[in-house]
């Protein structure tokens, strides 16, 4: 009778936190059923604090989207050391020729490519240097990467040309970016 006493405590607390889980997810569904049946709609509300959904909803998750081994997020994020042939503070203009400072600059360096947040709206270049750098990375690092290092560097200089080669050339590159391993 004595071995169980130490049991004891441990089993309650187990009990009690079944028990309140069951209870939360009731309470859960009947708000979710008390909502259809008033009829309110079920549209999202944005709350002062950036939360969204009804204000007596329980939370729930943030999803965002999964930031691959071989994306400009990634190698902005330190994650993994990059190859040496290319550093973090290589000149955008040094490392794609100079055929790239018109529309870079001489100072842009690879790390600030991958790492720019001005590519969402705007300009097609603008995301064709963040994907080319992120493509060149990984051509140099990953095996099976479906471009060589010398042809992203001669398809992003072709791609300079017009609005729509980047936009074109910008897809091809993202699209090998996302799907690498």
């Amino acid at each position: 009778m004595d071995s169980q006493a130490p049991l004891r405590p441990l089993a309650f607390a187990c009990f009690i936190f079944l028990c309140s889980s069951f209870w939360a997810a009731n309470g859960m569904h009947a708000r979710v059923g008390a909502a259809a049946a008033d009829g309110e709609s079920r549209r999202m509300r944005l709350h002062t604090d950036g939360s969204r959904g009804d204000a007596h909803a329980w939370p729930g998750y943030l999803y965002t989207r999964a930031v691959g081994r071989c994306t400009p997020q990634f190698w902005s994020s330190g994650a993994e050391p990059w190859p040496n042939i290319v550093p973090q503070e290589a000149a955008v203009a040094k490392v794609f020729g100079s055929r790239s400072v018109e529309r870079y600059g001489p100072r842009l360096t690879l790390l600030e490519a991958t790492m720019r947040t001005d590519d969402i709206g705007g300009s097609a270049f603008v995301k064709l240097v963040k994907q080319g750098s992120a493509a060149l990375l990984n051509a140099y690092t990953r095996r099976g990467f479906p471009f060589d290092s010398w042809e992203v560097k001669a398809l992003l200089l072709e791609a300079l040309v017009s609005e729509e080669a980047a936009v074109v050339q910008t897809e091809r590159f993202e699209q090998a970016n996302e799907s690498c391993v």
